[in-house]
């Protein structure tokens, strides 16, 4: 039996710049992983693969990326026998966060370690690139710029240690809806984003230059989450953004009393929403 952590991620910059012939869409966006994880159990089976997850809604069969992942995996290496994959899930499900594709990931890695593997890590790519646009980065460490579709990615080494308070409405938004009903022509700007690198230092500045184009058409279905991120603001965060396609929002802080103060406050307003203090990776 073997366990893994699969962590979240937030996008501290995202900018759509425009659709691809492929029908997926052009970007640039700074990623960092965060303390958030779900855990996944793998266990050999004779034959067949069998997902479970705590969640029931979540379903377990070709439609889970777990299970592709693992079906895929199967089928490059050649291998006959089975697996057993217990997915906890602590991340919430279309929250903007990337579980979905971090699962994923997770499990491509957990099965070279499971079968003791020399898969090479050009081929483990390629074929996390084949199950979705996030899915790459989650195979390696810490933070990074991704371009193109989301695929290409360049290391980043001087973020600096930060806190998140998460906050998350109780409800999954689809990223494929949200970027079908994207404005492009509010978004592109004749800058070459290829070459973005807004400042990043050891200190925290960068938390006022955080920008993400998703919200304009996630905002416009749901304005209360504007109101959460000026909160978020009011209470402290340096800074504040929705993560991906969302709906989750997150603040920034310095500190974890800082962000655990934060949360005690959205917490005694009396909004049932899910609340979450995590850690950059």
């Amino acid at each position: 039996m073997l366990k893994k952590h699969s962590p979240a991620k937030v996008n501290l910059f995202l900018k759509v710049l425009g659709k691809r012939k492929d029908g997926y869409h052009d970007l640039v966006t700074l990623m960092q992983k965060i303390s958030l994880c779900d855990e996944l159990t793998f266990d050999f089976l004779p034959r067949g693969i069998e997902v479970s997850c705590n969640i029931p809604e979540l379903p377990v069969d070709e439609r889970n990326l777990v299970y592709r992942a693992a079906q895929s995996y199967f089928e490059m290496v050649g291998y006959r026998g089975g697996v057993s994959i217990r997915i906890h899930k602590k991340i919430p499900i279309g929250g903007g966060l990337g579980g979905g594709s971090s699962n994923a990931a997770i499990t491509l890695l957990a099965l070279r370690e499971l079968l003791a593997l020399k898969t090479r890590a050009k081929d483990l790519y390629s074929l996390a690139c084949t199950l979705g646009a996030d899915v790459p980065f989650f195979l390696f460490a810490g933070a990074a710029w991704a371009f193109g579709r989301g695929d290409e990615f360049k290391k980043v080494q001087t973020l600096p240690s930060l806190w998140f308070l998460l906050i998350n409405p109780g409800f999954p938004v689809s990223t494929k809806e949200v970027y079908e009903a994207l404005n492009l022509g509010l978004t592109n700007e004749p800058n070459n984003y290829k070459k973005t690198r807004f400042y990043i230092g050891r200190d925290l500045s960068f938390a006022t230059l955080l920008a993400n184009d998703l919200e304009q058409v996630t905002f416009g279905r749901y304005p209360f989450l504007r109101e959460v991120k000026e909160e978020l603001i009011k209470l402290g965060a340096l800074g504040a953004l929705m993560s991906g396609s969302g709906p989750t929002i997150y603040g920034i802080f310095s500190e974890e009393e800082k962000a655990q103060a934060a949360r005690a406050s959205m917490v005694a307003s009396g909004k049932h929403w899910w609340t979450y203090v995590a850690r950059s990776l």
